[in-house]
């Protein structure tokens, strides 16, 4: 993808909505493609954080270990993120991340972001907003899926 087309689909990404035109040319010189083939893992809870991934098309399952499974917590798919974690300093993958059909992104260096967040705080402001909201978001998804295993018990006492 020439960085023309990398700085057009950052614009049109959701998830980096309000940024300026300077911000877009710095994710573009960032920004590398990637692929990932129907229920490859990206990557596996507890690895160290490395990449954030904007969603271009497709979708990934997070998806939690449970004993001899795996729990779907949440679906991300195109104009959402992936790998908020890796901008954050010593913070391991908080679920497993399992493309469930073919899924193109544009992917970040955690630690270049980061940086990039240092050098522009007007920039780095924005981030973190953004990043914030998708934590929260992920906690109340994860948050959902604990009521809804636990529904299924009944109320405690009975």
């Amino acid at each position: 993808m020439a960085t023309s087309q990398v700085t057009a689909a950052l614009a049109a990404h959701p998830f980096l909505e309000g940024l300026q035109p300077k911000h877009y040319e710095t994710l573009a010189g960032l920004a590398c493609e990637v692929s990932f083939e129907p229920g490859q893992i990206i990557f596996r809870e507890g690895d160290p954080s490395s990449f954030f991934y904007l969603i271009l098309s497709g979708t990934v399952a997070l998806e939690i270990a449970a004993p001899g499974r795996f729990i779907a917590i949440h679906t991300v798919g195109e104009g959402e993120e992936l790998g908020w974690s890796s901008l954050l300093d010593q913070v391991n993958k908080q679920f497993r991340a399992r493309s469930v059909d073919a899924v193109r992104a544009l992917a970040f260096d955690g630690a270049r972001i980061v940086a990039a967040c240092e050098s522009d705080h007007e920039f780095g402001y924005i981030v973190l907003r953004k990043v914030l909201e998708v934590v929260a978001e992920r906690l109340r998804a994860t948050r959902l899926q604990v009521l809804d295993v636990y529904s299924k018990k009944g109320a405690p006492g009975k």
